[in-house]
């Protein structure tokens, strides 16, 4: 193999496959990238057997070949080369790969391409077309609420589900759940429900940078693999196993009170009080003042208290549409809610001091998010 590569391509691939890269993997070849010249260009591939990550660059090819390089070192080494053309030169016989930049010669032991696991041809022909910035936004607003609980698989992972001309993501870790539906640019003929490792999607969103650009997903019949390809990038995930609990369950049906508030006041009440709510369970209480008249202005009172720090109490203007309520949430999990949601006001739909919260963005019914009360205590 003899290639040579811009500095700045070469770091901004190594930089979007090294993710995938395993950090604790009994076989050495799963810490090392893959850098294998493919038509015309180079193609560099990470895999941690569960997630795997593609970067095709520009590259001037004057010898084709293969290798794998350890991530670390190579990252590293090309990060600190100056800004212009490397030449990498592989001695097949010693698997050593030479990197040279400007004044600075390397060699790079390596281990054979053959021992890498192979990376799955994809037959994008049938592919869901989704578009970056929608797709981006649904992920944004789901991911978070998976569960990070290896004991309950099935909850570390978005489900996802295409009919038609539909798609709907949603995740929940028992305490909480996000549901977010969209709508595709042509529909699908044959519909269905996979559940996505949440960190497959998170890795997705990262590394698909232009809003302009559509996302082409695969999903292989037996295989048990979903497939992303967005410009020259590709990310192959395996899904997780298992039916995801029926969340339409979960949401409520009807509310007793309906909390219109604006989005940016209640995000910095509830920033405010989760800085004394986290020396404890998170929890802070919001007082729901019901209006005296219809339409009347009311308010909101977020309050936590902490036995080292001290306490903190915050009044945000509302407008309140039936009883007044003195409810306890997860501050944390609350914020979070609020930080996905794009609308100016939204709406805090709530029944009793124990039964979930519903939040809406106003204006928008793509999104929902439902979220346990906490013992008020």
């Amino acid at each position: 193999m003899k290639v040579t590569v811009l500095q700045e391509n070469l770091a901004r691939g190594l930089s979007t496959v090294s993710r995938a890269v395993s950090s604790r993997s009994t076989l050495p070849v799963l810490s090392n990238i893959l850098i294998a010249t493919d038509e015309g260009r180079l193609r560099l591939s990470a895999t941690n057997l569960e997630l795997g990550i593609t970067c095709w660059i520009p590259a001037r090819i004057d010898e084709n070949g293969s290798t794998t390089v350890p991530s670390r070192t190579f990252n590293d080494l090309v990060n600190t080369l100056p800004g212009d053309q490397v030449q990498l030169n592989l001695d097949v016989k010693s698997q050593t790969l030479h990197v040279k930049g400007g004044s600075s010669n390397n060699d790079i032991k390596g281990i054979d391409a053959q021992e890498f696991p192979p990376m799955p041809t994809p037959e994008m022909k049938d592919a869901v077309q989704l578009n970056v910035a929608d797709f981006k936004e649904m992920i944004q607003q789901v991911v978070f609420a998976a569960s990070t609980d290896e004991a309950r698989p099935v909850l570390m992972g978005v489900l996802m589900q295409v009919e038609k001309d539909k798609v709907t993501m949603a995740a929940a870790d028992g305490f909480r759940l996000s549901v977010r539906k969209g709508q595709l640019a042509h529909a699908v003929k044959d519909s269905f429900n996979i559940i996505i490792p949440s960190r497959a999607l998170n890795e997705l969103a990262r590394v698909a940078h232009d809003p302009e650009e559509p996302i082409y997903m695969a999903v292989p019949k037996q295989r048990g693999q979903v497939i992303f390809r967005v410009k020259d990038v590709e990310v192959v995930s395996q899904l997780i196993d298992g039916t995801f609990p029926d969340y339409h369950q979960i949401i409520p049906r009807n509310y007793k009170s309906r909390t219109l508030v604006s989005t940016a006041a209640l995000l910095k009440a509830c920033k405010q009080a989760e800085i004394f709510a986290r020396e404890g369970s998170n929890v802070a209480r919001l007082d729901i003042k019901q209006s005296n008249g219809e339409m009347q202005p009311s308010e909101v009172e977020i309050s936590a208290t902490s036995e080292e720090t001290g306490k903190n109490e915050t009044i945000v203007e509302a407008t309140v549409d039936g009883s007044g309520v003195l409810i306890a949430f997860n501050v944390k999990f609350l914020r979070e809610a609020l930080e996905v949601i794009k609308t100016p006001n939204v709406a805090l739909e709530t029944t009793a001091q124990n039964a979930p919260g519903v939040v809406r963005p106003v204006g928008d019914d793509n999104f929902l998010h439902v979220i346990m009360p906490m013992h008020l205590g």
